[in-house]
């Protein structure tokens, strides 16, 4: 498990280019714009899509007949990407939270009369959200890449996220309809006080829902 997770890694190598280019976007976005919450946000979505590009890499290369000939289980197959996947979302939220505390305290010793006040527990929620939405995504399109394939299996994950944001704007639809008052405030607070364990808890229970998924579909592929 260890070569294929190193194997990958290879391939995102690739991508430092524009890693390093996201970050220089991000840091100017934060100086142009003083949007702080703006690029642990960004930074942590687009590293966990780039992790998901592995799978473009193994299909073009034809690179499954091989690795499921390997002295490997397909269940630890599966976990390789499951365990990249994760480490990827956690270091881009990690990178995120770094960058933006040293942006702003440059730009504090830069611009000592507008000095920003930097609210940690709120940047850490953001960053968690940011977790939760790609966790969400990769939950997502993990099976339908295992099931469809890499191209077929975007497709299918832009549908189902299609569909997701349909029902929620639909549910909202519905409550505003039915005048159902909703107490901004108090979730609010409940966010602040819970919406880190809550989104933490939420994304392993996806994790691990998305990889027994996976694992019944990769375990039952004949190549």
């Amino acid at each position: 498990m260890k070569g294929l997770i190193i194997k990958d890694l290879l391939n995102l190598s690739s991508y430092k280019t524009t890693l390093f280019l996201i970050l220089i976007f991000c840091s100017m976005g934060m100086i142009g714009t003083d949007a702080v919450n703006f690029a642990p946000t960004f930074i942590t979505v687009m590293i966990g899509m780039i992790v998901l590009s592995t799978f473009n890499y193994d299909e073009a290369s034809h690179a499954e007949k091989y690795i499921v000939a390997l002295p490997l289980t397909r269940k630890e197959i599966v976990m390789s990407k499951y365990v990249l996947a994760i480490v990827g979302n956690i270091l881009g939220g990690i990178i995120g939270i770094i960058l933006t505390i040293i942006i702003v305290n440059v730009m504090n010793v830069i611009r000592p009369d507008d000095l920003i006040r930097l609210d940690y527990q709120g940047l850490l929620v953001t960053v968690i959200s940011g977790i939760f939405g790609v966790a969400l995504i990769q939950a997502i399109q993990i099976p339908s890449v295992y099931r469809f394939g890499a191209e077929k299996g975007r497709i299918q994950m832009f549908l189902l996220i299609f569909l997701l944001v349909l029902m929620i704007a639909g549910a909202g639809f519905l409550i505003t309809k039915i005048g159902f008052d909703i107490n901004m405030e108090e979730i609010n607070h409940f966010m602040n006080r819970f919406g880190i364990p809550v989104l933490i808890l939420v994304s392993a229970v996806l994790y691990y829902i998305s990889y027994k998924i996976s694992y019944k579909i990769l375990k039952k592929k004949e190549y």
